[in-house]
């Protein structure tokens, strides 16, 4: 692979002098603000086009003639494509300028209700349209609708949305074939959102979200309206992919009630028993479908961060025939209408994302997408290395390395820490061009961890982070610091973080501690003050967050926060950061960013900062991706250019 972007002079990639002795230099580069970022060299350019050019093409859903909608990108966004039959052309079915966050298929029609934002604010409208034509609103303007599902017929929609300020949510209905004034089916001062839709039409499941650790299972009466909690004496659990089985007197669902890991679970509506389906399981489900008929199984096992997929018969739990598929992490696990086939979407290390058929009845796996790499040979490209380290309580905690690969036997290469967001995410073996992108362009190890508090190991270890305990996780850090000054490979004199959402928060906190042992930070809407974000993340999610990192109104948590937060500990930050934003984040607004750069700065530190006036939460049009990937590209090899 090309290395063009060898270290420089120290001389010439010095940083200029603290940002706080003089005007900082701003300038714009499409919709982006830049401040204290220099100009991207040609060959930085060219360096981050080879990777941006890959392209997944991810599984939607089935069209009733057996066809598939697909979304990939083939511009500056993501849309829906449909392809009719395996190796078909992608044939692009939406145009719009912002990205399509979903698209699901109308029960017994040729027309699907897609699922779109404006320019990351995550408002989230619902259109409905054909393969042709033009698509129509079923939504209102300035509203968060989400979680649209349909009655078996297709004569109903149901779906939860959520107003501005307002911390409530209401289960909307409508039929999507004709439009018009939706209906209030049910209203909660919290979060909620419909599972699934019984087989005649007259019950729905919902879900209540407490937090990411707990939830409440429902059955709404839509001809009463009143709603039943199911299974009300249970300990508490998280329960998702809620679904009815044939007879509409059960439900199938994934939870961790009674168990440390997620498991495959049947529960009685009237009594709340529950049936485990996987039993002795040491991972968690992750994913599952059913036939209409509930006769085939299928659900996936999320193995070390590995997926699994398993097909049985639900009522005997008879293995059937399983398909032998790339290793890689799952993207899409649903039966066509007719049973006959399951589409698999996959991801790896070496492949941008595609999608497979396994035929259940005749055993035979069919690949319907070859996504594109762009200019990348996927032979050269690195696998990442699973390892596990001790942190400082004796803590087993894994984490994913990328290593660049042709280098002299004894080079030590500089290190990225990329730490997750969530916090109850899981970096996976999954297509990350980025990790591949700084290990082959900057010749650096990049280590991805599942620091406590990581989703994927289990309750326990989900729940190590929460409240007071949530610096912690940082301390797993500092022992990522200690592995790496053990390792031959890799210089500890020359090590960067680098987060995004509660990894960028990560990023901060990190360096307020170890900045002695770090060069320097990336981080991208990242939460630098816990009680200002709590108090200005959008409403409708605001109570979620309390749940998980504490209550900023409680005198006992606010203490916790003056302590911990990052602008507490602005000071001790005494190496140079790259901070980006964009301007539209409901969860981490740029408030959160503004802060922390200007107190950056007041203290003297380099500190670049750009901003996006048309993202939110992530950086989905490529030509901002493509500015982010330079601006960091740059300001990295600067981090790690040799004295």
């Amino acid at each position: 692979m090309s290395r063009m972007l060898r270290y420089a002079p120290a001389v010439a990639l010095a940083f200029a002098i603290p940002a706080a002795a003089q005007t900082v230099p701003t300038r714009q580069v499409g919709t982006a603000t830049l401040q204290n970022v220099p100009d991207i060299p040609a060959d930085v350019r060219e360096a981050v086009q080879r990777y941006q050019n890959s392209r997944a093409a991810l599984f939607e859903d089935w069209m009733p003639d057996g066809s598939m909608l697909i979304a990939t990108r083939f511009g500056a966004t993501q849309q829906v494509h449909h392809v009719a039959r395996p190796g078909g052309a992608r044939t692009q079915v939406t145009f719009a300028a912002e990205p399509i966050a979903g698209a699901t298929v109308i029960p017994g029609t040729d027309r699907f209700v897609l699922t779109r934002d404006t320019g990351g604010d995550e408002w989230f409208q619902l259109y409905a349209r054909g393969l042709t034509g033009t698509a129509a609103q079923l939504t209102q303007a300035d509203t968060r609708n989400a979680n649209p599902v349909f009655s078996p017929d297709g004569r109903l929609l149901a779906w939860s949305r959520a107003t501005k300020g307002s911390a409530a949510y209401t289960i909307l209905g409508l039929d999507p074939r004709t439009g018009g004034t939706p209906r209030t089916l049910f209203q909660a001062d919290g979060a909620v959102a419909p599972a699934d839709i019984a087989p005649d039409a007259s019950r729905l499941i919902f879900v209540r979200s407490l937090s990411n650790r707990e939830d409440q299972l429902f059955e709404l009466d839509l001809t009463t309206g009143k709603a039943t909690r199911i299974a009300p004496t249970a300990a508490a659990a998280t329960y998702s992919q809620p679904r009815y089985l044939p007879g509409g007197r059960r439900i199938i669902a994934i939870s961790d009630r009674d168990s440390d890991t997620r498991q495959l679970v049947e529960i009685d509506i009237a009594t709340g028993a529950q049936t485990v389906l996987t039993p002795g399981l040491k991972w968690d489900v992750e994913s599952f479908d059913l036939t209409k008929d509930g006769r085939v199984l299928a659900y996936a096992v999320n193995e070390d961060g590995v997926s699994r997929v398993v097909v049985q018969d639900r009522v005997t739990r008879r293995a059937l025939p399983q398909p032998s598929l790339p290793k890689g992490v799952l993207t899409a696990l649903k039966f066509s209408p007719n049973g006959r086939n399951l589409a698999i979407g996959l991801s790896s290390a070496t492949s941008a994302g595609d999608v497979w058929a396994w035929d259940v009845g005749g055993a035979g796996l069919t690949r319907w997408t070859t996504s594109e790499l762009g200019d990348l040979d996927p032979a050269k490209l690195a696998e990442p290395e699973l390892i596990r380290f001790k942190s400082f309580d004796g803590l087993s905690v894994p984490a994913f390395v990328y290593r660049p690969t042709g280098l002299p036997a004894g080079t030590r290469t500089p290190v990225i820490i990329d730490i997750h967001g969530g916090p109850e995410a899981q970096t996976r073996p999954s297509w990350n061009y980025g990790a591949q992108y700084f290990a082959d362009v900057l010749q650096a190890t990049v280590i991805l961890p599942n620091v406590r508090g990581s989703d994927g190991y289990g309750r326990k270890y989900l729940n190590l982070d929460n409240a007071e305990k949530r610096e912690d996780s940082v301390r797993d850090i500092g022992a990522l610091l200690d592995w790496i000054g053990t390792q031959p490979g890799l210089d500890a004199k020359r090590v960067a973080v680098y987060g995004q959402s509660y990894g960028g928060y990560m990023s901060l906190a990190v360096m307020t501690h170890y900045s002695d042992r770090l060069v320097g930070g990336v981080e991208r809407y990242g939460i630098s003050n816990w009680t200002t974000f709590l108090q200005n993340t959008e409403a409708y999610r605001r109570d979620n967050r309390r749940a998980e990192y504490g209550d900023e109104r409680d005198p006992k948590m606010a203490a916790v926060f003056a302590k911990i937060s990052p602008m507490a500990n602005i000071a001790r930050i005494t190496k140079p950061m790259l901070v980006m934003q964009g301007a539209n984040d409901p969860r981490v607004p740029q408030s959160e960013s503004d802060q922390v750069v200007a107190k950056l700065r007041a203290n003297g530190n380099d500190t670049w900062y750009v901003l996006f006036a048309d993202e939110g939460h992530g950086f989905l049009k490529k030509p901002n991706n493509d500015l982010r990937r330079e601006v960091e590209t740059l300001f990295l090899r600067r981090l790690f250019a040799k004295p």
